[in-house]
């Protein structure tokens, strides 16, 4: 299987890295010339808790030099969705497959703008990565990968593709509801990523203090109520123990959005706490932890 992954950032580089032991056409697609030519020329190197894995994807800045692939994996940040498929227009055949691992919500709906629906997979993971430096990364912390399609049923394809990625290692179920799929990595990335980055704190720390479990839980218990709202239900308090879970099995890693923080960049809070905001105001749910955090991290974009 030919395969391109768009945005070889920690996890995509993560994902590509992998699947590139499996499988011998597998291609990461990024804008950072430093970033690819490290790779080309050395290989990408993953930081494990115990060992070191050296492998080697090709890399490049240039999707047209790779053309039409069978599986399109994305991982940009959500706000950079629709440009990303834009440039990478090449890489997008007929019958490419599009699959989002991304964070945020909305990110199916710039997909689509591009490829057929039914041939989008929807998809979360708990596994956790961070960028070292040009052609280095850490694998942070390890969970379940879930994948489902948009709007489609083959079955085939789509255990086609999960087999795939239990080869290169990654823990791998497939889901039916795909709705509640998307809902629920959103809703652990709301309890984390946004109280992460105001406190530049690893994600165990949350579980060490009182008063941060509270806010996450707070926030948590709002985006279940926005999520009921929209048609997806979820068990508050279910969730709230999913979240820390995560949060502990994730515990070394620093999420993407304290990452964005430390390294001045844009953040994905709009797309997260922020879609829980905007999805509150529509149905009439309240929404003021997520509100306090949304602002929170906006300022801290600004004051960086």
């Amino acid at each position: 299987m030919k395969i391109a992954i768009i945005g070889a950032g920690a996890m995509g580089s993560l994902y590509g890295g992998y699947l590139s032991g499996v499988e011998d056409e597998v291609f990461l697609v990024d804008i950072s010339q430093e970033h690819v030519d490290a790779i080309n020329s050395g290989g990408l190197i993953i930081e494990e808790k115990d060992r070191e894995v050296r492998l080697h994807p090709r890399a490049t800045t240039k999707p047209e030099d790779i053309g039409q692939v069978d599986l399109a994996i994305v991982f940009v940040k959500s706000f950079l969705t629709g440009k990303a498929l834009e440039k990478n227009v090449a890489l997008l055949g007929q019958d490419t497959i599009v699959m989002s691992l991304q964070n945020g919500y909305g990110n199916i709906d710039q997909i689509a703008e591009y490829v057929r629906q039914e041939n989008i997979i929807a998809g979360t993971t708990s596994h956790g990565a961070s960028m070292l430096s040009p052609g280095r990364i850490r694998h942070a912390g390890t969970g379940d990968t879930h994948i489902g399609w948009v709007s489609n049923d083959d079955e085939d394809r789509i255990n086609g593709i999960a087999g795939l990625l239990r080869r290169a290692g990654f823990v791998t179920a497939v889901e039916k509801n795909v709705m509640e799929l998307v809902w629920s990595k959103l809703i652990i990335n709301v309890g984390i990523n946004a109280l992460t980055a105001v406190l530049r704190v690893r994600n165990k720390e949350l579980l060490r203090m009182d008063e941060t479990k509270d806010i996450l839980r707070r926030a948590v218990l709002e985006a279940v109520e926005v999520a009921a709202a929209s048609g997806a239900e979820f068990d508050g308090e279910e969730m709230v123990r999913k979240v820390m879970g995560v949060a502990f099995a994730t515990g070394e890693n620093s999420s993407s959005m304290l990452q964005d923080i430390i390294n001045r960049r844009k953040t994905e809070i709009d797309t997260i706490n922020g879609a829980i905001v905007r999805e509150g105001g529509k149905h009439s749910v309240g929404t003021p932890v997520n509100s306090v955090l949304v602002n929170l991290v906006r300022a801290l974009e600004k004051l960086e």
